[in-house]
């Protein structure tokens, strides 16, 4: 490995993999296609983008983002058998950079209880399932899983037979998050003596004790080049270690680690918004990094710090990790050509289609705000790329309640083809009517299972951001949609859940991922 290598560590996410195996984050391949273009723009060096074997889903998705996004090397995860190797490869062989990442349990608990394997047969397997990879692609990883429980002898012992047969990425995962920092920095330091250039050491780090960010930095300060993360630590259980946690230790702290990324930092605040929104899995307010109060100050002494110097309080600037705290002076008045160019400016590219669409929404909310944001421009645009392929739109509604009297909802919706349709319900508050009418109109009936308002921006006509998750044929559905009338923001969200499900019953899952590069960050 060269000098200049040796400095750059290579950021592999696998959010679209072990984020979406996180309980209640699955996506669907239009959401899965916005992430990967949203990591592509972040500047990931590869994505894991499934599970081929998985599922039929699955492996069309991976091929969907194997065919669809460019730059990033592009992985399907496979244990190691001929057969899930070999549907890894018909999934990702499209791709101009495909990766194919083989796994094997190693500890002494999984060879008992899970494969019933002696050492010998892990290592055969081991081999077997790398040389079996390298026949299709030149790129393989190989992870002997549950790594931090297995004896480093015979850990030592199934890396080298990897590297031996072609593996030119070994990753060293702690899968069920029981290692600490100065042990599992040990195990790298022991392994990279031992592999001595051959092969790019990797670190998969879990977050069951809270310390996945904290192992996977002392992994890299051992000789570890290539860090396995997802957006948000989204992951099984507790979680993964935090891609923008990760990423902006290392380059805060570049006088200790001496290291790089290519990572364009002010793309983390967006990706952070786009799969909270996307998985329904919301960011904790004082989240590091990219959490609501990751940049805020309401002790006395740090305002008065901040005011005085950035950096008596802040170690970070906030716009570094793409938080907007300019407003955006735009007004009624505004023409297209401003909007656009703000909007360029945050990052976003749209087509001429998708800009139409949020002009007139733009348009619509200068009527209402006194003072638009950089977030309500972002909340705007998430809103248009949701609705660009709904099947049903709200053209109307009126809700009608009073002291003693059941609240009522009268509703029209359009559907895809022109016809409008209105009907009314009553319910126990003016939401229930509300949705209950929306079910009544679409035929689409679903049981509530959450619903949360908060504000995307300050002031009193602050846009109020709705999510809503619902239960309709055994699984959970989201919706999303801001407004600054909150009755509006939850019907639209609960009409974009409604529409999904239609579009899944429908069988339009195809066209709807033909419209994700209408809009992208």
């Amino acid at each position: 490995m060269s000098d200049e290598a040796s400095k750059q560590v290579i950021i592999f996410d696998t959010t679209l993999r072990d984020g979406e195996q996180s309980p209640g984050c699955s996506m669907n391949l239009t959401e899965k296609l916005q992430v990967a273009h949203a990591l592509k723009e972040l500047g990931v060096d590869v994505i894991e983008a499934g599970f081929p074997i998985a599922s039929t889903g699955d492996f069309e998705a991976v091929r969907a983002v194997a065919r669809e996004v460019e730059g990033p090397a592009i992985c399907g995860l496979a244990r190691c058998n001929d057969k899930d190797i070999d549907r890894a490869w018909e999934a990702v062989k499209e791709s101009k950079r495909p990766r194919i990442h083989v796994f094997l349990a190693t500890s002494a608990i999984h060879r008992e209880h899970k494969l019933k394997m002696a050492k010998e047969e892990i290592v055969r397997r081991a081999r077997e399932g790398v040389m079996r990879a390298k026949g299709c692609c030149p790129d393989v990883e190989f992870s002997p899983e549950d790594a931090a429980r297995t004896e480093l002898d015979f850990l030592t012992e199934v890396v080298l037979a990897a590297i031996d047969v072609g593996a030119k990425t070994i990753n060293v995962p702690d899968t069920v998050g029981y290692a600490v920092p100065v042990q599992f920095g040990a195990v790298i330091r022991h392994l990279r003596e031992k592999i001595d250039g051959r092969a790019v050491i990797s670190v998969h780090c879990h977050n069951d004790l809270g310390l996945a960010v904290a192992n996977t930095l002392s992994a890299v300060a051992e000789g570890a080049r290539q860090v396995e993360c997802t957006i948000n630590g989204l992951g099984e259980r507790a979680g993964n270690c935090s891609l923008e946690e990760v990423v902006m230790a290392l380059r805060t702290r570049h006088d200790f680690f001496n290291v790089t990324t290519g990572i364009n930092t002010r793309r983390l605040y967006p990706a952070s918004r786009l799969v909270a929104n996307v998985t329904g899995m919301r960011v904790q307010r004082n989240k590091a990094i990219v959490g609501q109060n990751a940049f805020s100050h309401e002790a006395g002494i740090h305002q008065h710090g901040v005011l005085q110097h950035q950096a008596t309080y802040e170690i970070m600037r906030p716009e570094d990790v793409g938080f907007a705290r300019s407003n955006l002076v735009l007004g009624k008045h505004s023409g297209r050509h401003a909007l656009r160019a703000r909007v360029e400016e945050m990052g976003y590219h749209m087509s001429e289609d998708a800009f139409e669409r949020l002009f007139e929404g733009f348009k619509g909310l200068a009527d209402k705000k006194k003072e638009i944001y950089d977030a309500d421009i972002e909340a705007l645009i998430e809103d248009r790329a949701q609705e660009a392929t709904a099947l049903w739109e709200i053209v109307s509604f009126h809700i009608s309640t009073a002291t003693g009297a059941l609240p009522t909802a009268a509703v029209a919706l359009q559907k895809s083809g022109g016809e409008r349709f209105s009907d009314a319900a009553v319910g126990d508050g003016p939401i229930d009517a509300l949705f209950t009418a929306i079910e009544r109109i679409t035929g689409v009936n679903v049981v509530l299972k959450d619903y949360e308002v908060r504000s995307v921006t300050v002031g009193e006509d602050a846009q109020g951001e709705v999510s809503v998750e619902v239960e309709h044929g055994g699984r959970s559905w989201r919706g999303q949609a801001t407004s600054t009338d909150i009755l509006e923001a939850s019907a639209r969200a609960f009409l974009l859940a409604v529409n999904r499900i239609a579009l899944r019953n429908a069988g339009s899952e195809a066209a709807v991922a033909a419209a994700v590069n209408d809009v992208r960050p």
